[in-house]
């Protein structure tokens, strides 16, 4: 059941399975998209490769950010003698 689910999700994302394709050719990377013929289906895979990077860029910013401002506060805290 989970194994159908997985090979499900991988699909829908367009992703090669990790095994070895028939007809002898290797497969991609496990876990990465499969190469389109299509130009624009190429154009778009490499756009969504490009935007994961820098969503976890902004996401790991505005954490820092968080953690900053905070250290911050308690600091000033601890010096009024909170």
């Amino acid at each position: 059941m989970l194994r159908e689910w997985v090979l499900r999700d991988r699909a829908h994302r367009g992703i090669t399975p990790t095994s070895p394709r028939a007809g002898g050719t290797p497969p991609a990377r496990a876990g990465s998209p499969a190469v389109s013929a299509d130009p624009d289906e190429r154009i778009r895979q490499l756009e969504v490769r490009v935007a994961e990077p820098e969503a976890s860029e902004r996401k790991r910013a505005t954490e820092r950010d968080i953690l900053r401002r905070a250290a911050k506060s308690c600091r000033r805290w601890r010096r009024e003698g909170g």
